[in-house]
């Protein structure tokens, strides 16, 4: 998963990406209805969870921890398949859907960025997103009722927002580590 990852720093950035497109639209449109939000979190897990399996199924014989990228990609595309084949949702239903996917989501960034630690630096940024992740998480189920759908499009627009600005973040950092010569198995220069 390691290599998948440091090989791969493409997929970092577009998930960070995707994420921060979805955070702009629910930021820049927060009156949208509850089914253009459900279909806008739909089209975000689902090309989110794309990505990770296309690089987890692409690496699978490379690298042994590949799963860990395809669970990832498949909790999110499971939350968007059930917010696409069932629009018509209530919001507390939708709001706790989004709430577990961050959850899943950041579980296993961390996950993720703990496997890394002895193969890199910069893990600190998806072990952030991981805990932006949980935190937005939590709120979402401490807190499902009494908040409006603005209060709702806003929140998740600036979670989406952190998360992709963290994934990018991360992206650029796998990506120049790689240039110095840090995926050849010696370290890279800081």
């Amino acid at each position: 998963m390691n290599h998948i990852l440091m090989r791969s720093w493409w997929m970092l950035a577009l998930r960070g990406l995707v994420a921060i497109a979805f955070g702009v639209l629910a930021i820049l449109f927060p009156a949208m209805t509850l089914g253009s939000l459900v279909a806008l979190f739909a089209a975000f897990a689902l090309l989110s969870g794309a990505i990770w399996v296309f690089g987890a199924a692409r690496h699978r014989k490379s690298d042994e921890q590949w799963w860990v990228l395809l669970l990832l990609g498949l909790a999110s595309i499971g939350a968007g398949s059930v917010a696409a084949l069932h629009p018509a949702l209530t919001l507390l239903v939708l709001v706790l859907l989004i709430g577990a996917n961050a959850l899943v989501t950041g579980v296993l960034d961390i996950v993720v960025a703990v496997r890394m630690r002895k193969k890199m630096q910069g893990e600190s940024l998806l072990i952030a997103s991981g805990i932006a992740s949980i935190a937005f998480g939590v709120i979402v189920f401490l807190f499902p009722v009494g908040i409006g759908g603005l209060a709702i499009a806003w929140m998740i627009g600036l979670y989406a927002l952190v998360t992709g600005m963290l994934m990018l973040a991360l992206a650029w950092r796998v990506r120049a580590w790689m240039r110095l010569g840090g995926g050849r198995g010696r370290p890279a220069p800081v």
